[in-house]
């Protein structure tokens, strides 16, 4: 694919630029390098001409040297890989931030590496009232494959602790959390939760599922305002460091944080001149309906933060229908494969959910619907067509978040609709949790629709890509790689898990870029090289397109550019080093 870049490389201009003679200077010249436009009639160029923090010529190093001028930044890129910055279309970022500085539990591999790494963190945070931590996998308890509140008790007694699952659906308390919680046998299941309980003797095992996390959550320390921004501060440089430039936060379910404290976050963030990330936003909508004082604050949301805002944008609602495969909470269309009595749950009743689809796109707020089961996606694709039916609406674009399983009559809806798939590539890495309890609970009738990427590509429907971070790394490589192979690092399944849904390394990129800027109504500011659009772009350690795709997921950022300034730069770039560093004042 190098030989790509030998064709003749046509030059664009953008319309400001001066009609006769030398165009005004560029702030930032990048030249000498592989510029992977993500544009199909252009796709490849050699150098990037950045002004005001806009993009305004595009084309090859010879022809984009008359914008050189004498207080031009030039950065020569050395034949390295430039493309647009990366998106991340369902982040949760505010709790990704904060779990950097709580106990990580991402690599352990079972109960006692958990039990060595919760004992370990409590000794180290003698003065935390409360342990508290995330990133347990169900596969670590082997066919149980829920933890129990015993085996926190054997590490940690005098303190509460409470484990967010890898997937934020399923948490894990000790004793002491449950009774600082009341949480005992006689304790009723809250609305869309379900505390697990001993058949037994009818006590709590320590696990909560959904919504029954809650009731923990409630009596947890919540964090102030000043440590929430200094965890978002944190998050915006490994975000930066990996390559993102805009993030699609996906609503805030959590106790003790609003959705007013989210966006007067990153407004103080963006006043004090420290926002390095644009930020899309998204109001929680509670499953009880959509109450006019819930619409009233959905519409000043948009109002104050309109879609239009290059840097904080509102008018988005998020909404659950389901839960996940693991726990039995996804809403499925027939019953589980492993319990036959079981078929999961809707958060929503069917009318009450359109009702709420139906007024909130006549309101033209856009819709994000987290649907795992194939009841749940079929629901919210039903209520979209509706609402579009009903409204004489067109081009919402509302969303549906993760798509793990489908009908197969239902791929074409997504195309047919204009619905945004919203999938996170790495969710299909096929480790042990995938394998073993995913497909063992949702079973092999449903295995080749499962993350059904190339399916709905092949369809017309237009997908965008993420992480859904903290329930994986935010580092965008990974997901890259494993869209193109879905395979694990060692190379499993040979061949790939179901092979015909793997997509091409241009069909990756575009998920994380134009494709991402696309869901949300940003393809035209966003999300590609073009002259005019925002001077968002990145510069890798290596060609993707010269490499063995085994690779990508070792791909280092050297630079990361966000409205035409410099917001990390890495030492492996020479230019970078003499560089005065640069952060974004919108």
């Amino acid at each position: 694919m190098a030989g790509l870049m030998k064709i003749a490389v046509p030059v664009f201009i953008a319309s400001f630029a001066l009609a006769a003679g030398k165009p005004l200077p560029a702030d930032l010249l990048i030249s000498n390098a592989r510029v992977y436009t993500v544009e199909r009639s252009q796709p490849w160029a050699e150098a990037v001409a950045i002004r005001d923090g806009k993009i305004v010529a595009v084309g090859s190093s010879d022809e984009l040297a008359k914008y050189r001028g004498a207080r031009t930044r030039v950065v020569d890129a050395g034949q390295r890989l430039i493309m647009p910055g990366f998106f991340d279309s369902h982040i949760h970022f505010l709790e990704g931030s904060l779990s950097l500085v709580q106990l990580r539990l991402d690599e352990t591999k079972n109960l006692a590496d958990i039990q060595k790494a919760v004992k370990a963190f409590a000794e180290a945070h003698p003065q935390a009232a409360w342990i508290l931590g995330r990133g347990w996998s169900y596969s670590e308890f082997g066919r149980e494959t829920l933890p129990n509140k015993k085996d926190l008790d054997a590490v940690v007694a005098d303190r509460p602790v409470l484990l967010e699952g890898f997937d934020g659906h399923t948490y894990w308390a000790n004793s002491k959390a449950l009774a600082l919680a009341g949480v005992r046998a006689e304790t009723p299941n809250p609305p869309n939760g379900e505390i697990v309980r001993d058949p037994r003797t009818g006590e709590p095992t320590g696990a909560l599922k959904e919504a029954a996390g809650d009731l923990l959550l409630k009596v947890a320390p919540q964090p102030s305002a000043e440590e929430r921004l200094a965890a978002l501060r944190q998050g915006m440089r490994l975000a930066n460091q990996a390559g993102l430039t805009h993030i699609i936060n996906c609503g805030n379910d959590t106790p003790g944080a609003s959705d007013d404290q989210f966006f007067d976050l990153y407004d103080r963030l963006r006043r004090q001149g420290e926002l390095t990330l644009r930020v899309t936003m998204s109001d929680y909508q509670a499953p009880d309906g959509l109450r006019a004082e819930d619409l009233k604050k959905i519409e000043a949301d948009k109002r104050n933060h309109p879609p239009s805002d290059d840097w904080l944008a509102g008018g988005a609602v998020k909404m659950f229908l389901d839960g996940v495969i693991e726990s039995h909470t996804a809403a499925l269309l027939a019953p589980y494969a492993d319990d036959p009595a079981k078929i999961g749950s809707l958060r929503w009743t069917p009318d009450h959910y359109k009702k709420a689809v139906a007024e909130l796109d006549k309101q033209g707020i856009q819709v994000f619907t987290h649907a795992i089961g194939d009841r749940a996606v079929r629901l919210a694709l039903d209520a979209y067509e509706e609402a579009a039916t009903r409204n004489r609406t067109s081009d919402a674009r509302h969303r549906i978040e993760h798509i793990e399983t489908i009908s197969a009559q239902d791929i074409p809806r997504f195309g047919k609709l204009n619905v945004i798939a919203s999938f996170q590539p790495l969710h299909a890495y096929p480790d042990d949790d995938t394998m073993n309890v995913w497909l063992k609970n949702a079973g092999h009738e449903r295995e080749p629709r499962a993350w059904a990427w190339q399916s709905i590509w092949k369809t017309g429907g237009h997908e965008a890509f993420g992480s859904d971070w903290p329930v994986v790394t935010l580092n965008p490589w990974d997901g890259v790689q494993n869209a193109i192979l879905r395979q694990t690092r060692e190379g499993k399944p040979a061949g790939g898990w179901i092979p015909d849904q793997r997509l091409s390394l241009e069909q990756a990129i575009e998920g994380y870029t134009l494709g991402a800027a696309y869901s949300v109504h940003r393809e035209h500011e966003e999300g590609s090289i073009k002259p005019g659009k925002l001077a968002d772009l990145i510069i890798l350690n290596q060609n993707l397109f010269a490499i063995d795709p085994r690779k990508i997921a070792e791909t280092q950022v050297l630079m990361t550019i966000v409205g035409g300034k410099i917001v990390y730069e890495s030492p492996g770039l020479p230019q970078a080093k003499a560089a005065t560093k640069a952060q974004v004042v919108p």
